[in-house]
């Protein structure tokens, strides 16, 4: 219990990381925008958003939005060749440093990446004036249980989770069977919730995935309403599912966020 929040969120601070975002955008004909924006308990977050080439906006996703929690180690700026491939659907990604991680204050906590989801949710749809049925709320691995959390408290185009898990307890039983469950006091319960979502969800998982076993993948996959989807991405491993999945994957993706945008 003493070691618990440690075991859970790696975040590595800035300036550790990648942090020139115009060699990052470098050629691709993209623009990439730093934004920071306060959560309602005063932490100052930052985030990337990432807006595709202005040849790339008569597609019908270039103008939705997707919103990208990451998983727990590192920080966003380790995201960045994902984020560029998420660009080519095209699409916009804004991508969410949790506090704690890169540029963004305090220190990760369950609650508090609860309300990290959630002002990210009012900086773009309230100060940024980007309609709700524009945003594609995206969450990966620890990432999936802040994105099913903000799914079930706002209304956003659709919901996308990949290899993430069904609640802490349940991974570690899996990774800890001898810990006791009453034991992990870091709940993030995406099985109870992701039943509220009022969306279409997408659920993508690699059987061969080492850290969140596709039990759980597909677990979470039932426990959402209708519509909803899963697709597998056969060999990838936890971290590599957008390397291994190609354009298999982005095509799942941009078939998705094509019939979120109506």
């Amino acid at each position: 219990m003493l070691f618990e929040r440690s075991m859970i969120y790696y975040p590595t601070r800035y300036p550790d990381g990648f942090w020139d975002t115009d060699a990052i955008v470098a050629g691709s004909g993209a623009t990439l925008e730093s934004c920071f924006f306060p959560t309602d308990d005063g932490v100052t977050l930052n985030a990337w958003w990432l807006k595709p080439a202005p040849a790339q906006a008569p597609a019908p996703t270039a103008a939705m939005v997707l919103l990208w929690f990451h998983g727990n180690a590192g920080n966003l700026s380790y995201r960045a060749d994902m984020m560029l491939d998420l660009g080519r659907i095209p699409v916009q990604v804004f991508i969410v440093d949790y506090r704690g991680y890169g540029r963004s204050d305090g220190s990760p906590s369950e609650e508090g990446l609860y309300r990290d989801g959630q002002a990210a949710w009012r900086y773009l749809t309230a100060d940024r004036g980007v309609p709700a049925d524009r945003v594609v709320v995206f969450g990966k691995s620890l990432g999936g249980a802040v994105a099913v959390d903000l799914a079930s408290r706002v209304t956003p185009a659709g919901l996308v989770v990949q290899s993430s898990f069904t609640s802490v307890p349940d991974m570690a039983a899996h990774h800890l069977p001898f810990i006791p469950r009453f034991l992990v006091r870091t709940r993030m319960d995406s099985r109870s919730k992701i039943g509220r979502a009022r969306c279409p969800v997408l659920v993508v998982h690699s059987p061969r995935d080492e850290i969140v076993p596709i039990a759980l993948g597909r677990a979470l996959f039932q426990a959402a309403p209708e519509p909803k989807r899963f697709v597998e991405v056969p060999g990838a491993t936890h971290n590599d599912t957008w390397l291994v999945g190609g354009e298999h994957y982005l095509d799942a993706l941009r078939q998705f966020i094509a019939e979120c945008s109506g």
